[in-house]
């Protein structure tokens, strides 16, 4: 499934993997900064979320960790976004923001 396809998902959450300092200076409205060193501490968190999950972060490669990591603990509804740029402009074609 496309990014855009994803993101037009009922209940579908945004997570921002980079550092709160990255998150602060620009991100996608309604998103969630997560910082990928913080991912294994808010399982739970995460669990709750009841739709798809695009992960985003500066270039792709941390969401690219986070969705890896994640996939391994059994989520079946998480995407790699790549960049938060990307997604936020996905986003707003989608009216998802």
């Amino acid at each position: 499934m496309q990014l855009h396809e994803i993101l037009k998902q009922p209940n579908v959450r945004i997570i921002d993997v980079r550092s709160v300092a990255e998150f602060s200076g620009g991100h996608v409205i309604g998103s969630t900064n997560i910082p990928l060193n913080e991912i294994p501490n808010r399982i739970s968190e995460l669990r709750e979320v009841t739709g798809p999950i695009v992960l985003c972060c500066a270039s792709g490669n941390r969401s690219g960790q986070a969705t890896t990591y994640l996939e391994g603990l059994g989520f079946n509804q998480v995407y790699n976004g790549g960049s938060w740029l990307d997604v936020n402009y996905f986003s707003s074609k989608n009216g998802t923001i």
